[in-house]
């Protein structure tokens, strides 16, 4: 039974959101903004841009440093900003780390066992240690930055590297998964949601071989967090990644989830000022996390203005969110893939889905497609979207990608459906 907390968005509701978003209120070209780039970068309701201004209007101070008035409040603020966030992925607040982004995220557990493997952190932090007959398991589909970090951390380390591989239309092959992950894995890098083909992919079942091989999980959250309610505990990951400006917040700003016994034992991975205790000319001693891990000079105003867009997405509703992506991926992978001559990578797959397709337009190049509907005022991404493997492997260099929001409307999607076919017209005929 669907209850109104779980119904998609209607169009009044979508119309009132909107106005909340000055940038969507432009034309481009002479033709109204259709703003289909979200899965690259959301925009930002007033409410985000307005508790960033404020803050730096008002109680702009380092945190954690100064005994002044300005200096506690903004680490109150810093603070409660952790929580703010820790609630909304359904963790504990000193369990989320502050980064500049996913991939330094990614980065951080990846030079933290990198470390530990060299012997950092003592016999403590032994149970991360990778060596040469280990091995690091991940995917065909992973962003590159959930891949990259795992091939060099397997040349630093002498492990290998295994990659689950995706079958015709693009889904995870849990049966070669099964047959990947097994005693010599110590740990398991999984996109919850490609980038690439909007599809959300079986992570309790990767999960589970991954637990009864007792490897690690570390979670890419990048395109789910922003669209799906997540709760990293009830999919009982030890990491999970998140970046800020996919989720209403600003760039700059993204956060690392850690389960608390495996953060306390982890080197930290950048060093310097504000993750100590006690430093010597020939030596140091570290703070707990999170702070071992927030080297510097922290994201202040980032953090409190990603809180606002936590707040503000909690505020409309995660499952409605979802709902109405649910909605908006079904019309854009119905729509496109009707037209002829054009190819939705993953179209096929019967999976759950978040509002995002790519398309490959046969004849077309993906960057004359995105020319031609940016003449229209329709924003899209084109390339290979940092997922060159799952390109290479679905047979095309590089595609066109259209990703909704709760802000996007259903007759923006049907505006790049008609777009996409106006531009094969316009080729066909040139």
């Amino acid at each position: 039974m669907h209850t109104s907390a779980d119904l998609p968005l209607t169009e009044a509701e979508i119309q009132g959101i909107r106005q909340d978003f000055p940038i969507l209120q432009q034309q481009v070209h002479g033709h109204p903004l259709v703003y289909l780039d979200s899965g690259a970068t959301s925009q930002r309701p007033l409410a985000v841009l307005d508790a960033e201004r404020a803050f730096a209007s008002t109680l702009n101070a380092a945190v954690h440093r100064g005994a002044h008035t300005l200096a506690a409040e903004a680490t109150v603020l810093f603070e409660d900003a952790r929580a703010a966030l820790a609630g909304f992925i359904g963790a504990e607040e000193d369990e989320v780390v502050w980064t500049s982004n996913a991939t330094e995220a990614v980065n951080l557990v990846a030079y933290a066992i990198s470390n530990a493997s060299m012997g950092r952190g003592g016999e403590a932090a032994a149970g991360l240690r990778i060596g040469p007959g280990d091995e690091i398991v991940t995917t065909e589909m992973e962003h590159h930055a959930n891949l990259v970090p795992w091939q060099e951390l397997a040349a630093r380390t002498g492990a290998t590297l295994r990659v689950i591989p995706l079958d015709d239309d693009g889904a995870l092959r849990l049966d070669a998964a099964a047959e990947l992950i097994g005693p010599r894995t110590r740990l398991v890098a999984v996109t919850h949601v490609s980038n690439v083909l909007g599809v959300i992919n079986p992570v309790a079942e990767v999960i589970a071989l991954a637990r009864a091989a007792g490897a690690l999980v570390l979670l890419d959250a990048c395109q789910s967090a922003p669209h799906l309610p997540l709760d990293v505990k009830a999919l009982d990951v030890d990491f999970a990644v998140l970046s800020g400006h996919k989720m209403l917040g600003p760039t700059g700003i993204g956060a690392l989830y850690g389960r608390r016994d495996l953060l306390e034992i982890m080197p930290p991975f950048l060093t310097g000022g504000s993750m100590i205790t006690t430093v010597t000319t020939t030596g140091a001693e570290y703070l707990p996390p999170p702070q071992r891990f927030e080297a510097g000079t922290q994201r202040v105003s980032q953090a409190v203005a990603l809180a606002e867009a936590v707040r503000y997405l909690e505020n409309v509703g995660m499952p409605r969110i979802a709902a109405h992506e649910a909605e908006l991926g079904a019309r854009l992978v119905a729509g496109l893939g009707a037209i002829d001559g054009v190819r939705v990578l993953g179209g096929g797959i019967d999976l759950p889905r978040v509002g995002l397709a790519s398309v490959d337009v046969a004849g077309i190049h993906a960057h004359d497609v995105g020319q031609f509907l940016d003449d229209a005022g329709i924003a899209v991404r084109v390339g290979h979207h940092c997922a060159q493997p799952l390109h290479r492997r679905l047979g095309v260099t590089a595609s066109t990608r259209a990703s909704t929001y709760l802000y996007t409307t259903r007759d923006e999607v049907d505006a790049v459906i008609d777009g996409v076919a106006r531009t094969i017209d316009f080729f066909r005929r040139a």
